[in-house]
């Protein structure tokens, strides 16, 4: 729990510092991270997250509705997140009133979202044994590190001291960490069910479903041919089989 924890902390600070290193960082190069990083968390969820939680739980058509649920959340979230979570490095500038409110609305769209991921990060034995952790724990962390630097970019549009930006920053990186501590104690303090942490795993694999087709169609916008988009896709799905072999 402790190491899985300082993984996360420490990927989504290593994206947002750079981002704050960086002045201009180029939205093709994060894009080109997150083709990747979304290819793999498609692809375990694919091959890993949903055959599992079908395969090994008699409620179906409630795990799928979870999904569902959880793939309309990220919509609902993305409303406030402007699609942060997937790339979008874009912000207008608008008075100092509507970019505080609006630089706070995103930073709590985004802890939501990251403290959810933390959670079924304390219990991957839900889907199977603990080998599902090491394949889980890096599709989170390729998604996040992109993420972070999105983020960081877009705030410093709303937020021109740098303390401030470090203090959010922060903040971020702590969210996937309280979650993995928070769902590590729910269900020993009988908070929450057995079944309803498959529950709650189903809900955040709508929510890798969302995040992951979205950077796919929002990569080509116009639908055209692209070589480089569809090697890269290919290498992170080929890397999400292979790990998923190694750890099993």
């Amino acid at each position: 729990m402790i190491i899985n924890s300082i993984i996360l902390f420490l990927s989504a600070m290593i994206g947002g510092l750079y981002a704050l290193k960086v002045t201009k960082t180029k939205e093709s190069q994060v894009k080109s991270i997150l083709v990747f990083a979304g290819s793999f968390l498609f692809s375990i969820t694919i091959v890993h997250i949903l055959p599992e939680l079908f395969e090994t739980h008699k409620d179906q058509f409630y795990i799928g509705i979870f999904i569902l649920i959880g793939f309309f959340f990220q919509q609902i979230l993305e409303y406030f997140t402007s699609g942060v979570e997937h790339g979008h490095m874009h912000v207008h500038k608008h008075g100092n009133e509507h970019s505080a409110w609006s630089g706070f609305s995103l930073m709590v769209a985004l802890c939501i979202h990251a403290f959810l991921e933390g959670t079924i990060l304390a219990h991957p034995d839900v889907i199977h044994g603990a080998h599902s952790q090491g394949t889980l724990l890096t599709g989170v962390v390729l998604h996040k590190i992109p993420a972070a630097l999105a983020l960081m970019t877009v705030l410093s549009c709303h937020y021109n001291q740098k303390k401030r930006q470090m203090i959010l920053l922060l903040i971020f990186a702590l969210a996937s960490p309280f979650g993995v501590l928070a769902g590590h104690w729910l269900e020993p303090a009988g908070l929450i069910s057995e079944e309803g942490m498959v529950m709650l795993f189903a809900f955040v694999a709508g929510n890798f479903l969302h995040i992951s087709t979205t950077i796919f169609i929002e990569s080509s916008p116009e639908h055209q041919w692209n070589s480089k988009k569809l090697i890269i896709s290919l290498l992170g799905a080929g890397l999400a089989i292979l790990s998923e072999s190694f750890f099993s």
